[in-house]
């Protein structure tokens, strides 16, 4: 990433999940010059070639260490702050992925706010970050946030599915101070851990990526002794929302960090009154704030779609209390309206996750000809437990009475697992979509 930065090439990170369909997207939607990889994933990006007119040069790692390393380094022309340096492509979980375009301001510089404010760092921690590369979480937590604070960064390689209890493991092993990981990780390490988990090197905890329940905050703090500090920010964005060491609220997205005016406005794009739900905005006028993407590249209408008047729009929904700080709702397109009720997924989510059956779970509309629309949950089950119409019950009267008992499910699928992007969030507009399907 360094060096194609040194010489203005622009780097767009992809995971080694991605199909060769995934790869004959990106090389359609953008010109790209050369692929570097590895001799694993090598024929994905040879198949998704055979597609295209002229086809990108292919530089496997092996090869490129070989035969370049006794080259002179070659120092590329100056850039300004406006010039590009990255591209990444959204996860998709709204639609396509869209290629968001950064500049050598909005992330390398502006990510100084996340290594600082959000994960508290400093010279003499180790810190590690359970995010695949191809995610725009990696360039915060595993790239630009640490180089800003001089941190170390620990570097985990693993094939297959998570493992919590490697993970928690090599925690101890090595003595890590700093850890940042997403939701589910959390989730299912303190669902599957017994017992006390024994950390003694860890100092400070922080999640991204998707909303963070309270429960599992404070089971992380039963275990640990830590509590997580959540954080918000999208592909487009550095860290715009945190829980800081200094402001902390547990479940809430926390407050506005140093450099941006983020407020909840209405369908206009004018604030709304404290408590009141709406949009998370960031205001871009009368100054655009410096750790903002520039563009959706070759996309103007739908860069221009994320304005309303003086606020640059999120998709996201919240409300602010009394405080200041925010606290997540859901997606816009993720709301759930049945009887004249506007329900966001994660209350209901975050009621679940209580019950000990459930170690993950999705909330997302189904059709209903009475109400319209009803909720209705996917639940991961946890270990020893199996599906029944007991326990459909049993976790319906459980949301009865950790909530408003309208919220409750009205159809509970128990699956394996929730389909989710190459992130780690889940794709609870596809769940949609199969549900009102034909």
């Amino acid at each position: 990433m360094l060096s194609l930065m040194r010489i203005n090439a622009i780097p767009i990170p992809a995971t080694t999940l991605l199909t060769a369909k995934d790869i004959l997207y990106r090389l359609k939607a953008v010109d790209i010059k050369a692929v570097i990889t590895d001799e694993e994933n090598i024929q994905k990006f040879k198949e998704a070639s055979e597609n295209i007119e002229h086809p990108p040069i292919l530089i496997t790692t092996d090869e490129y260490v070989r035969e370049r390393a006794s080259e002179s380094p070659f120092v590329g022309e100056r850039a300004s702050s406006d010039s590009p340096a990255l591209i990444f492509f959204t996860s998709g979980t709204t639609g396509l992925p869209k290629m968001v375009l950064h500049t050598q301001a909005s992330y390398p510089f502006a990510h100084r706010i996340t290594g600082r404010f959000w994960l508290d760092l400093k010279a003499d921690d180790l810190h590690f970050n359970l995010s695949d590369t191809g995610w725009a979480k990696a360039a915060w937590s595993s790239l630009f946030g640490p180089w800003h604070m001089g941190a170390c960064v620990f570097s985990f390689f693993r094939y297959g599915r998570f493992d919590p209890q490697a993970t928690i493991e090599v925690l101890e092993k090595y003595s890590v101070t700093t850890f940042c990981g997403p939701p589910t990780a959390y989730r299912m390490m303190v669902k599957e851990w017994q017992g006390k988990i024994e950390l003694k090197g860890l100092r400070h905890c922080v999640g991204a990526g998707e909303p963070l329940n309270k429960e599992v905050i404070e089971l992380w703090r039963e275990k640990t002794g830590l509590y997580i500090y959540d954080g918000y920010g999208q592909t487009e964005t550095v860290n715009v929302l945190a829980n800081l060491r200094c402001l902390w609220r547990a479940g809430s997205m926390g407050v506005p960090t140093p450099g941006f005016d983020v407020d909840v406005v209405d369908e206009t794009g004018l604030p709304v009154t404290t408590g009141a739900e709406g949009d998370i905005a960031i205001r871009v006028k009368p100054v655009r704030p410096v750790g903002l993407f520039r563009e959706y590249l070759g996309n103007p209408k739908a860069t221009g779609e994320t304005i309303k008047g003086d606020f640059y729009i999120t998709g996201d929904r919240a409300y602010k209390d009394e405080d200041g700080f925010f606290w997540f709702i859901g997606r816009a397109d993720d709301v759930i309206l049945t009887s004249g009720y506007r329900i966001g997924p994660f209350e209901i989510e975050s009621v679940l996750i209580e019950h000990p059956a459930v170690e993950e779970s999705a909330i997302t509309a189904s059709p209903d000809p009475l109400r319209g629309e009803v909720v209705k949950a996917f639940i991961v089950l946890t270990k020893g437990y199996e599906p029944s119409e007991y326990l459909v019950k049993e976790l319906q009267d459980f949301v009865k009475n950790h909530t408003a008992p309208y919220k409750y499910p009205r159809k509970i699928a128990f699956v394996k697992e929730l389909p989710k992007t190459v992130s780690g969030k889940i794709k609870r507009k596809e769940l949609k979509l199969k549900e009102f399907s034909p």
